[in-house]
């Protein structure tokens, strides 16, 4: 099962420490920064699944980076969760109206971090939490590596099952063939993009059933997404 990518951003740096510790010790990636910069950087460099943001950080502010996140494509629907030692209402509201998906007051429980950062990937991304995705007359058990369409189980190729959970995991959003090399591959692979289209073709072949319609839209000079029937 993928790892779930989480960004760090926080300048305290004991605390960043404890909490990093934290999540690694629960099988997340952890990439952490107390830059603002720094992790306008990290977020377009590898898309992260969640970000935990401080609000009081060094060079560009938390509630400026959450702005331009939510201004960039790539970003734009990526889980945020700020923290601050900023308790007022009005502040409250402003971190949730910039784009923050929730808010944690400090001092916090690490504990209550965590769960609430888990909730929120139960929601947006259940491949993660170990459950059934379902898209369309598609289903896919992570845990079983099992894929099945209208009741039949279907036999996929390790990358097209990557490749498959990848696009299940983010239906409708359109992604180019360098975003799906990042994703599917990993960063800094040396695999020509035209690679995507033949596993594509491999992907669509696998999944192809009597009279169902191909979920997979090839987008011209963009790329490709996956709708669900």
């Amino acid at each position: 099962m993928t790892k779930p990518k989480l960004l760090l951003v926080e300048d305290d740096t004991a605390l960043a420490e404890l909490l990093e510790f934290r999540f690694k010790n629960e099988g997340y990636q952890v990439r952490s920064t107390g830059d603002g910069d720094d992790a306008l950087v990290l977020a377009a460099e590898e898309t992260p699944d969640l970000i935990i943001l401080d609000w009081m950080i060094e060079g560009t502010s938390g509630i400026e980076v959450c702005r331009r996140l939510r201004r960039d494509k790539a970003t734009a629907n990526v889980p945020i969760i700020m923290l601050t030692a900023r308790g007022a209402e009005d502040d409250r509201i402003r971190g949730l109206d910039t784009g923050a998906d929730d808010y944690m007051t400090k001092p916090f429980s690490p504990r209550e971090l965590q769960a609430r950062v888990a909730a929120v990937l139960r929601r947006l991304r259940p491949a993660l939490a170990g459950e059934t995705v379902v898209v369309g007359d598609l289903s896919l058990d992570p845990v079983a590596h099992r894929v099945e369409r209208q009741g039949t189980k279907l036999t996929l190729g390790p990358t097209e099952y990557r490749l498959l959970q990848f696009f299940m995991e983010h239906p409708g959003r359109v992604f180019s063939r360098g975003q799906l090399l990042d994703a599917v591959w990993g960063t800094g692979s040396e695999i020509e993009e035209r690679t995507v289209d033949v596993h594509i073709r491999r992907l669509r072949k696998a999944i192809e059933i009597d009279n169902a319609i191909d979920p997979i839209r090839t987008v011209r000079s963009a790329g490709y997404s996956f709708e669900g029937a």
